[in-house]
């Protein structure tokens, strides 16, 4: 499995392909949070336009709406848009939303394909399946964005489709449990059966905390009122912390739950900063407008340079704590501890 850190080789890629491309201006785009609008495709990557343009077409496939897949899909519009500038070539995008919905998310891996989109970049698991399973035939290079576990689920080895990965360290995270709180005895695994990228982590944590001797007590939910009953469930078995990893489905329903969870006095522990936005205690991993910005970076070197010599995905570096100080203190939490393990970011509950 191969894995490397993108930061350096995509931007040095990208500045050396707009040697070879022709100045034009920036194409139309659409808002992540609105309707998707049609600006049109090119019919073969890298079409020239009658005045001497490039041309580049992008469909961006999110997996739904919540907040952490709108703050990627917003960082790579952006990030498209500097590239466009930076580089003298016009990137159309075209950005959808499959509503959590997987014939919805085929039908716009397929009608992406169908107007011979140039790249197509889907925002999370099941949508990077989905579009990979679409373009098998055409081909269409594939450049997804925040998978967790790309050879799990199943994308690797094909010679169309590269990512980004925000692989979760579980490990890292239960060690922020016991600085926080040396007692710690229980704790509530919270997560959806149908995210693909939960599997790897709950089974990380678990045997984490079987071989410290911490019990623990699993509950799972595939919508937003069976997220609350997860919740309210944990909570009546009296577990001293909850774990969610970078899964869709909880995240979604975020809202909905932590105000239960800061009034029971139970710290929720989570595997993006979106969810501690949104009300959650902490996390520690990625940051995803540069997850949205380096997957950005590599559908531009796939789209100037094609898929040659581009690894199966790149594994984005973590270590950013995330905590969300009114959460901290509505629960009278002491989370200077947090200070020794990395670099601490504070943020407040924003309702996004």
């Amino acid at each position: 499995m191969k894995k490397h850190n993108i930061v350096k080789k995509l931007f040095a890629m990208a500045a050396a392909a707009a040697m070879t491309l022709s100045l034009c201006a920036c194409g139309t785009i659409s808002g992540p949070d609105g309707p998707a609008v049609d600006v049109g495709g090119s019919a073969d990557p890298g079409q020239a336009a009658n005045d001497g343009e490039t041309v580049y077409n992008v469909a961006i496939i999110k997996q739904m709406d919540h907040p952490s897949l709108d703050e990627i899909a917003r960082a790579i519009e952006a990030e498209l848009d500097q590239l466009a500038q930076d580089n003298k070539v016009t990137i159309q995008y075209h950005t959808t939303s499959g509503q959590g919905d997987q014939s919805t998310l085929k039908q716009l891996a397929d009608q992406a394909i169908a107007d011979k989109a140039d790249v197509i970049i889907p925002i999370a698991t099941t949508a990077a399946q989905i579009a990979a399973a679409s373009a098998e035939d055409t081909k269409t290079p594939v450049v997804f964005a925040t998978v967790s576990d790309p050879e799990t689920a199943g994308l690797t080895g094909l010679d169309y489709v590269t990512g980004t990965s925000d692989a979760l360290n579980t490990r890292f995270i239960i060690d922020m449990m016991l600085a926080q709180n040396p007692e710690l005895k229980k704790v509530g695994l919270l997560y959806s059966l149908s995210e693909v990228n939960s599997a790897k982590p709950i089974a990380e944590a678990i045997a984490t905390l079987d071989a410290r001797g911490i019990e623990y007590a699993e509950r799972t939910a595939n919508t937003n009122d069976e997220v609350i009953a997860a919740a309210s469930a944990l909570i009546a078995e009296g577990v001293d912390a909850i774990f969610t990893p970078t899964d869709n489905i909880i995240a979604a329903a975020e809202l909905a739950i932590y105000e239960d969870l800061i009034q029971a006095g139970i710290p929720h522990y989570t595997g993006a900063d979106s969810f501690v936005r949104n009300g959650a205690f902490a996390t520690c991993g990625v940051n995803y407008t540069d997850v949205g910005r380096r997957t950005a970076g590599l559908a531009y070197q796939v789209l100037a340079q094609g898929m040659v010599g581009v690894e199966d995905f790149y594994l984005m570096d973590g270590g950013i704590i995330t905590v969300n100080t009114e959460t901290a203190a509505a629960m009278n939490i002491d989370y200077s501890v947090f200070s020794s393990m990395g670099t601490v970011v504070e943020v407040l509950t924003t309702e996004d």
